[in-house]
């Protein structure tokens, strides 16, 4: 490649011509569980080589109707099926809803049948119609369907496609609230609520499960726990436990216990996560080392939100819900129906539209899970199996990583928030506490010290230290957001979270101090009354004179908070101007006190980077990168000199996309690596990129630029050591 002539740097070109630079942005056979230690199928045919391998990844979703994951959980739903990893959804309920399989472009609807046990077969018939079109190609492909008891006294109807047998479908058949928001002790709110002793199951037409049932609130969750045990994922997909809740007013209830606010989401959806939350805190307890990642998806939610999703995949999320919906009116040999005519073939342009066109999870993803320590060594952190873990350079700059070691936690959810001291590290995370013994049902903020260091330079910790909740009261706690956090020159931790009523709190230690109590920081203020003002996915910086700040994403533009004096708690600054954002914005400090940012657009899922400079004040975008699609978090760190950064972001294929920038982003570089989350990066000891995602296996990964500089290429990925060995904390909270 011949070297590249010289060049002004985008901010000197902005300093000489007094900003008048600006920047466009385009386009606004027999049936039986398959063992997990089984061989399976390579994939399906044309499918690209991962560095990921199928047979080590397994992935587990629990959903509480038939649609839920084909409008939530898409694409990567059918990413994880067509790699050919073993897949398994449980459905709760049969989603009979008032049994009418009618929508509106329904002919002679008038005659169409009122008969729910009907309607739940016809649902079940067009998910596995679909599910078979994402496995196979094939709508029509046969299934093997049994009767299987996973708790003693119990059955459920359990369905294999036979050409894919490593895919399969549970039906629990509970019966559905029947309402998305009006209190109903006969649903899965009121079993988890303790209103209603049972649950009944409601049996669909034609299934092979004998009778009805009548599961306790432990039953259900001793079910879905069966299902861990045989399945053991390494991928647990749910709904969103952590519903926003809206602003109108609570529907009427007679019964105190069920009284609660009005949620965006349906009340099935936000249950079915809190008994797989359940569940998995006592797999998880009874010590099964196969790593986990749970990932929660956000329903209804996303129609109060910006689409995220690039074009292309919505149209092919809603191909699949039209199959669902028996948009083609194929004949599948059953009298009960093919599929879901209530949602059709509309989702794409229709009233559902706004749920196809986005996907969104309810952990943003943190900007600040990969940091150097004091020497320059990296250390990445993540969560499995709900507790905390590490994986330390085994030298400075080696590009290898070690074993990951145990920090603890309990429940811990979504990405942990790294925040660089002069002397170590302070971990962030979001723990849930379950109804029972220790007390309600709630959501708190935790923090851990780094207290030394132990061989090979891996970092060691103190004892969790929860931080509260901004909001204490414990159904409020539960909509608080993801922490993000800064350490000042001085020693001082701020740290930052959104709050259940849509602003930003804060709560600050100086060294040797105690912590401050929360404060609620001032607030853009927004006539928006029908979606959250501040949108979860906070990230914030030190510049580098010292100032603090944080960006936020709200509906309709990117939010930016400021310190006026160095170290102190940021203050609102002057309206960005910049183009609405699909999903959280990531900030990082470059040189002369500027900062830059960078997020996704909506509808396209294109990357912006927008940047402001300490002179000038106001904010430009000054870059995009070439569509990629994807969705989520842009990982982004300043590397080497003049400027330069690395930028990783998911693609359209659910895989790492990498570049490096200065004034415009170089060409992405492809990682083939299927992963979790948001991806990391950061700079190493020799000044060159890193790159790290936490894989659907479970495992680490890395890459990283073969030299420093802008255009050096990055080396493949490697999978990093997988062993549990050591431990770092006490895990204790």
């Amino acid at each position: 490649m011949p070297a590249r002539p010289p060049r002004m740097s985008r901010r000197r070109l902005l300093q000489v011509t007094g900003g008048a630079l600006v920047a466009a942005s385009a386009g606004a056979g027999v049936w039986a569980w398959v063992s997990p230690d089984e061989p399976r199928h390579a994939g399906p045919a044309g499918a690209r080589r991962s560095a990921t391998a199928a047979a080590d990844q397994v992935f587990l979703h629990v959903i509480a109707h038939p649609d839920d994951a084909l409008f939530f959980m898409n694409p990567d739903l059918e990413q994880s099926i067509r790699s050919g990893a073993r897949s398994v959804t449980v459905c709760l309920t049969g989603g009979e809803s008032d049994g009418h399989n009618a929508g509106p472009g329904t002919p002679d609807r008038g005659r169409v049948p009122w008969d729910r046990a009907a309607f739940a077969r016809a649902r079940m018939n067009g998910m596995r119609a679909a599910h078979a079109v994402m496995a196979t190609g094939d709508p029509d492909g046969p299934w093997d369907v049994v009767a299987l008891s996973l708790l003693p006294g119990f059955q459920v109807e359990m369905q294999t496609l036979r050409a894919a047998p490593w895919h399969q479908l549970i039906f629990l058949e509970l019966v559905e609230a029947r309402t998305v928001e009006g209190p109903r002790a006969t649903s899965l709110r009121g079993l988890w609520l303790g209103v209603a002793d049972t649950l009944p199951t409601l049996r669909p037409t034609g299934t092979p499960v004998p009778r009805q049932y009548r599961y306790t609130r432990d039953q259900v969750t001793r079910t879905l726990r069966a299902v861990l045990d045989r399945v053991r994922p390494t991928v647990v997909r749910t709904l969103d436990p952590n519903a926003v809740h809206s602003p109108k007013k609570p529907p009427p209830t007679p019964d105190p216990r069920l009284i609660g606010l009005r949620y965006y989401d349906h009340q099935d959806h936000t249950a079915s996560a809190y008994f797989t939350q359940a569940a998995l805190a006592g797999y998880w307890g009874r010590g099964h080392r196969r790593p986990a990642v749970v990932e929660n998806y956000l329903g209804y939610e996303n129609g109060a939100l910006p689409h995220d999703l690039d074009i292309r995949t919505a149209r092919r999320k809603a191909d699949l819900l039209s199959v669902y919906g028996w948009a083609d009116h194929r004949r599948c040999g059953d009298p009960d129906g093919c599929g879901d005519r209530k949602v059709g073939g509309t989702t794409f342009g229709g009233r559902a539209r706004n749920w196809t066109r986005s996907t969104r999870l309810r952990a943003p993803g943190s900007n600040g899970w990969l940091r150097p320590d004091p020497d320059g060594r990296l250390t990445a952190f993540a969560i499995r199996n709900g507790a905390a873990y590490s994986w330390t350079e085994t030298e400075v700059a080696g590009g290898v990583f070690g074993p990951p070691v145990p920090i603890g936690g309990e429940l811990l959810q979504g990405q942990l928030h790294a925040v660089c001291h002069p002397d170590g590290f302070q971990l962030l995370a979001s723990r849930t506490v379950l109804p029972g013994r220790d007390g309600d049902h709630r959501r708190e903020l935790l923090s851990a010290m780094q207290r030394g260091t132990a061989r090979g330079g891996v970092p060691t910790f103190e004892r969790w230290e929860s931080l509260g909740s901004p909001d204490p009261d414990p159904v409020k706690s539960l909509e608080i957001g993801f922490p993000a956090g800064v350490a000042t020159a001085d020693g001082t931790a701020h740290v930052f979270v959104r709050t259940w009523d849509g602003g930003v709190a804060c709560r600050s230690r100086a060294r040797g101090a105690d912590w401050s109590r929360w404060q609620r920081l001032e607030g853009p203020v927004s006539a928006l009354h029908t979606s959250p003002q501040i949108i979860d996915g906070l990230d914030a910086c030190v510049d580098s004179d010292g100032l603090v700040h944080l960006v936020a994403q709200s509906a309709r533009t990117v939010q930016h908070w400021v310190s006026k004096e160095a170290g102190q708690i940021p203050r609102p600054a002057a309206a960005t101007g910049l183009p609405e954002a699909a999903g959280p914005v990531s900030i990082v400090p470059m040189s002369d006190g500027a900062v830059r940012i960078a997020y996704r657009r909506p509808d396209t899922a294109q990357v912006l980077i927008a940047e402001r400079q300490r002179l000038m004040g106001g904010w430009q975008v000054t870059a995009q990168c070439d569509p990629v699609g994807g969705y989520g978090r842009v990982a982004l760190a300043p590397v080497g000199l003049d400027d330069q950064m690395v930028i990783a972001a998911r693609d359209g294929a659910g895989e790492v996309r990498v570049a490096m920038a200065e004034d415009e982003p170089e060409p992405w570089q492809r990682g083939r690596v299927a992963h979790s989350a948001a991806a990391g990066v950061a700079q190493d000891g020799a000044g060159r990129a890193v790159v790290v995602a936490l894989g659907n296996d479970g495992r680490l990964y890395a890459a990283h630029q073969t030299a420093a500089g802008l255009t050096a290429p990055f080396e493949g990925w490697r999978a990093q050591a997988g062993s549990l060995e050591r431990t770092g904390g006490d895990g204790a909270v």
